[in-house]
């Protein structure tokens, strides 16, 4: 950094020899000169200067009247009295007027590295002093404007000030706590914990953040969170600590609730039923949400109403008897129903469309269950409920819903289990037995004659035998993945290529993956895969079966399939080949769709047919 000098003496050559001499000594250094006190406070009206060297005697006005004019525009500008007629009277003058420094001029030229010295530390201290008040502005505007608490301790980390927010979250006037220690503001079941951060922050004396439990001047106990950082002077000794904390004890409170509800999700996606589901969540609602009265109502389509189906105690209590069944077309409920949208009512007597006037509830909250239902959240008290409640209640009817859902889809699948088990039954011997007795018929009768015509007789026992075999595993393929292990995806791609006839076709295994899957059904898509692109690739087709980031594919160098029929493929009964049935890629389609898999198909590298399964889980190495 620069340093720029204004040197001010009577004596022209003196002032240049000056001037001279401090640049030689410190090249740093920028020395202006002035021979009079008015030249002087002229120069420092048209130019910047870091420090003031100046005479004691000099015509017009001497050094003193000098510093008085300069301290009048520049309070702390550093000013050096030099001169060569020093006295104790003038040195205790210069120091009331407000000097920075005082030297008295000597011979030779070693005085001029003591100058040196004296200009550069007057100039350091000058912006150190500067940097200072800048820090304590910064912080004096840091404690007064932060919307969050701040604390000042000292270092034995006891209270020196806070500002407004901070005597806002504790309690506490400033005069009360300023001299207190940290213990006063914290639980005893959090004092060895904070105890340790202390501890940690005036060993380390960097920065630490913490939440723990406070008490208020009150008693009160809240939850905060705290950043602490520790101020140390030029020898590393502590000065100060200030901690910048805010009170989180409701975004704690709504936290635990939320992780209470995605525990009491998982316990509602166990359940088996409707009403098992409603009970469940009527629980959790008086439980969790701290709403004891509540209920959970299900769309009747017979009474065209929402009838209740499970309800908290409390609302028996209230009511005096279980709660009634609420019209779709003349209720609050039945317009939260019917628009979908959930609705907060403030005083449920003042509302249009309530269904009793005389109801001892006030407050509700009502949430839409899309069309199982409405979820009934109420209160003998008007205005209770509030945003935060809206948010945690939302989530918690989404949830619910999910379950609703869940039990819908799985006993629609119960259902479609128990047909294709029938369907596979009417398989097995409906179809089968019958084939079986025309097939020995028809060996009977090739015993007996030889004519062209069983030869197409048996042909056709095969091709139906055939379809049987397809069908069936079909009803069986289509039931949902239950019991899934890892498989060594190369070594069942191996077992399947041998279970195959594939004539002169060739096989090529790149992939290292262990995924999760059922290995029987697993075995059968690929082994169907195969078939398919030996049936239309020929011979002696070239097939891969590779990895892909998130599953597999099993490719060929056949004719592929065309764009416009890569959908149509998957569909039950489609075949380009005479030998096909027709249901051998739908069975793979099945299979991937049991596992939650997706499979498409694409042009592979040589312009064959690529059948990509994605969304495979693979096993933890």
């Amino acid at each position: 950094m620069s340093i720029s000098v204004l040197h001010v003496d009577d004596e022209p050559d003196f002032a240049e020899l000056a001037a001279d001499m401090l640049e030689r000594e410190d090249d740093r250094f920028t020395v202006a000169t002035a021979t009079s006190a008015s030249e002087g406070l002229e120069r420092l009206a048209a130019d910047d200067f870091d420090c003031i060297v100046s005479d004691y005697d000099m015509p017009g006005q001497n050094g003193i009247e000098f510093l008085e004019q300069v301290r009048d525009e520049f309070p702390d500008l550093p000013f050096i009295l030099y001169t060569g007629k020093g006295s104790e009277e003038v040195a205790s003058d210069a120091i009331s007027a407000g000097v920075t420094d005082y030297l008295q001029k000597e011979g030779g030229i070693s005085q001029y590295a003591l100058l040196t010295n004296r200009i550069r530390n007057a100039v350091k201290n000058h912006y150190a002093q500067i940097e200072l008040a800048d820090r304590e502005q910064r912080l004096n505007l840091f404690f007064e404007q932060s919307p969050l608490g701040v604390i000042e301790w000292n270092e034995n980390f006891d209270a020196v000030r806070m500002n407004d927010a901070a005597e806002d979250i504790l309690g506490y006037a400033e005069d009360d706590l300023a001299g207190q220690p940290w213990e006063v503001i914290v639980t005893e079941s959090d004092r060895d914990a904070v105890g340790d951060v202390v501890a940690n922050l005036l060993e380390n004396k960097g920065g630490y953040h913490s939440i723990n439990e406070n008490i208020r001047e009150d008693g009160e106990q809240i939850i905060c969170e705290w950043h602490n950082r520790v101020v140390t002077d030029e020898n590393e000794d502590v000065v100060a600590i200030f901690s910048q904390f805010q009170d989180i004890t409701e975004r704690k409170q709504r936290e635990n609730s939320l992780e209470q509800l995605h525990a009491a999700t998982r316990d509602l996606m166990t359940a088996t039923t409707v009403e098992e589901v409603a009970t469940r969540a009527s629980e959790t609602a008086t439980q969790v949400l701290q709403v004891p009265m509540n209920g959970i109502h299900h769309y009747d389509t017979e009474a065209d109403a929402l009838v209740p189906i499970a309800w908290a105690d409390k609302t028996d209590d209230v009511l005096g008897d279980s709660p009634p069944p609420l019209p779709v077309d003349s209720s609050l409920a039945g317009q939260v129903y019917r628009t979908g949208e959930a609705q907060r009512f403030a005083d449920i007597r003042e509302a249009d469309d309530t269904f009793d006037p005389e109801t001892p509830f006030r407050s509700e909250y009502i949430i839409p269950l899309d069309d199982y239902g409405v979820f009934i959240l109420s209160s003998p008290e008007a205005d209770v409920f509030d945003a935060t409640n809206e948010v945690l209640a939302d989530v918690f009817a989404a949830n619910v819903e999910t379950a609703l859902d869940h039990v819908e889809q799985r006993q629609h699948l119960q259902r479609e289990r128990d047909r294709l088990d029938e369907f596979a039954s009417i398989i097995s011997h409906d179809l089968r037995n019958p084939l079986n007795a025309a097939t020995g018929r028809l060996e009977l009768a090739q015993r007996e004659c030889n004519s062209d015509h069983l030869d197409g007789v048996a042909q056709a026992h095969d091709r139906m035998d055939a379809l049987i075999d397809d069908v069936f595993t079909l009803a069986r393929e289509g039931k949902q993945v239950e019991d899934s292990d890892p498989v060594d995806l190369g070594d069942t791609i191996d077992a399947c290529w041998r279970n195959v006839e594939t004539v002169s076709a060739t096989l090529v295994t790149e992939t290292e993956q262990t995924i999760i899957a059922e290995s029987s059904r697993l075995k059968q898509l690929l082994e169907n895969l195969f078939r398919n692109a030996v049936e239309h690739g020929g011979e002696t087709v070239r097939i891969t079966a590779g990895d892909l980031d998130d599953g597999f594919y099993v490719a060929d160098n056949g004719p592929g399939i065309p764009e416009n029929e890569r959908v149509e493929v998957f569909e039950a009964g489609y075949s380009t080949a005479d030998e096909g049935t027709g249901f051998g890629l739908n069975i793979v389609q099945e299979i991937t769709e049991a596992h939650g898999w997706d499979i498409s198909v694409t042009d592979s590298e040589t312009g064959g047919a690529r059948f990509e399964v994605t969304g495979v889980e693979t096993a933890a190495a």
